[in-house]
């Protein structure tokens, strides 16, 4: 368990209190996120290349203020940083991590073993054939050894294993699974673990509201640790919806994954406000659905019963956060704005989605102000 800075606490708690006196919607009273719960648990956000590079400038600028940890949206797939058998990409991955030293942030590798966005070859020979179990091991030990090595002591947490479990708790049916079996999870935090003894590694999933998944997720880290890996936190993505799952089931799932002994993080927050088209309320990225007006109903702005709708879901979610903050090391959101969000294009195509804190041109939403709140005990 992590021990807390009271101090810390005190002045998120200033902070907040500060902000819910001053007037709304000024720029000089708005304060910043990581402040408000500093003492609490880290406050990030999932960066794209504009950002990190400062090409868009207004972006990086919020990100500076808000925030105090950072995730990279791509730049650390597989398929981005390592493309061809014999070619890294390092240069964008580069720059993402330069962003976060010289802003002081707590930087996250996303991430190292994931059945998406990983390229065919990785798992094939140059004819094709599915590769022995040995051999796909050793690319994997190549893989990791590289990344995590050209990183060390500055990437600070690396999500070494994203997505593992089918929704009934029982391991996805990946490529991982059927070519090296179960021990793949295991192999892969010892080479993480090898190539940076320093770094915090995790295991990231989604849907662990879900009773089946966090069952499996539990059993999962309670192997891997009995397997005596280094294994220092678990992430649940938390990207839900605007009644799924209930402020009770985030409640249960914390407390279940924080009786692990481990670190736990929400790596991937955000809120889909669109008419859901996934039965099982999850977020399996190849799921694609057809267009439909009826699935995008608020093309031109959000009406102000919606967005007080959004602000009080992101007040219950915070007050469980708080709530738990003892164990909660980091809450990340998946994106800076709202245009940034992947659930404009997920499922379906081209939405209009309004997912996060800040609107498409920076400016905090009423959903801000309440989350701020929640940190003196406002709801």
């Amino acid at each position: 368990m992590k021990r807390k800075s009271y101090l810390g606490l005190a002045g998120g708690l200033c902070a907040a209190a500060s902000y819910l006196i001053a007037q709304p919607g000024s720029v000089t009273t708005q304060p910043a996120l990581k402040d408000v719960f500093k003492g609490m648990f880290l406050i990030g956000t999932a960066l794209n290349e504009s950002q990190f590079t400062e090409r868009n400038a207004a972006e990086a600028a919020l990100v500076k203020k808000q925030f105090n940890s950072t995730s990279p949206e791509n730049v650390l797939k597989w398929e981005s940083v390592h493309p061809e058998p014999d070619r890294y990409n390092f240069g964008p991955a580069d720059r993402y991590v330069e962003f976060g030293e010289k802003n002081g942030m707590f930087v996250i590798g996303h991430n190292l073993v994931w059945h998406q966005q990983t390229p065919k070859w990785v798992f094939e020979d140059s004819k094709g054939t599915p590769l022995s179990r040995d051999a796909l091991l050793q690319r994997l030990h190549d893989h990791i050894q590289t990344v995590v090595g050209r990183y060390k002591g500055r990437i600070k947490g690396w999500d070494v294993v994203n997505e593992a479990l089918a929704e009934d708790g029982s391991l996805r049916q990946t490529r991982w699974l059927k070519i090296i079996g179960e021990d793949y999870l295991i192999e892969a935090f010892r080479f993480a673990h090898e190539a940076d003894p320093a770094a915090e590694l995790y295991y990231n999933d989604y849907s662990l509201e879900n009773d089946a998944k966090r069952r499996g997720a539990i059993a999962l880290v309670k192997k891997l640790q009995a397997a005596h890996v280094h294994i220092t936190g678990i992430g649940s993505q938390t990207h839900v919806s605007m009644d799924s799952p209930s402020a009770q089931q985030e409640d249960l799932t914390l407390s279940e994954l924080g009786s692990l002994g481990l670190k736990v993080m929400i790596t991937e927050l955000d809120v889909n406000i669109l008419p859901s088209v996934d039965p099982t309320n999850g977020a399996e990225v190849s799921l694609r659905v057809a267009a439909n007006p009826a699935l995008n109903p608020y093309p031109n702005g959000l009406p102000d019963a919606v967005q007080q709708a959004l602000a009080q879901r992101y007040a219950d979610l915070f007050s469980v956060f708080v709530k738990h903050h003892d164990v909660l090391e980091r809450v990340t959101f998946w994106g800076v704005n709202d245009g940034d969000s992947w659930l404009n294009n997920w499922p379906v195509r081209g939405r209009t989605n309004y997912p996060l804190l800040f609107d498409r041109a920076g400016n905090p939403k009423p959903a801000f102000a309440r989350v701020v709140a929640t940190a003196s005990g406002g709801h």
